[in-house]
């Protein structure tokens, strides 16, 4: 899967053609045809991100279920990437909302746990968060996926902090956020 996704010219692909592309992927993984998009590597899907465009990534977005298979992909690696030891006595609950999802009000909600030493993340842990960060999905995967300036998301406006707002800019530095290659 790692090899064909390294051989797609996105730059080729209008974004319905990126999102046909994806949802075959997809279909064929829940098909259990051995074609599975959630067995790309970390590296892979960074650089999937980075060379799709900002219209391919919003079309994600806007895709009720590729958007899910994105972000819960996203959330599911979260620890493998977090950095315990850049996190030493550090107990945060973070919620996560998305705008235009399926959720409640119109978001797709998660929420990121820290504490002990340990990073667990999730639709819904149940926890009363420090603080919640709301953030257009696509803006959100090229953040996460180390496409986009987390800093800059946070000064232009297009990442919102509700609560305690030290700990949603500190966030990434708890995380060994993935960079792409070229």
């Amino acid at each position: 899967m790692n090899a064909f996704a390294d051989k797609v010219d996105l730059g080729k692909l209008s974004p319905e053609q990126f999102i046909q592309l994806l949802e075959t992927l997809h279909m064929l993984g829940s098909a259990g045809a051995g074609v599975e998009l959630t067995s790309l590597s970390t590296e892979t899907l960074v650089d999937l991100v980075q060379r799709a465009s900002k219209d391919q990534l919003k079309a994600i977005a806007d895709h009720a279920e590729l958007r899910s298979v994105f972000l819960d992909e996203i959330f599911r690696r979260m620890s493998e990437h977090f950095a315990p030891e850049r996190a030493k006595n550090v107990d945060l609950v973070v919620s996560w909302r998305f705008s235009n999802g399926d959720g409640e009000d119109g978001f797709d909600r998660f929420q990121t746990v820290i504490e002990d030493g340990m990073c667990v993340s999730s639709t819904d842990l149940g926890r009363s968060p420090d603080t919640t960060i709301t953030v257009a999905a696509d803006d959100f995967i090229r953040m996460a996926t180390g496409n986009a300036a987390v800093a800059t998301m946070f000064v232009t406006g297009r990442v919102r902090v509700k609560g305690e707002y030290a700990p949603a800019v500190r966030l990434s530095s708890y995380f060994d956020i993935p960079k792409p290659t070229s």
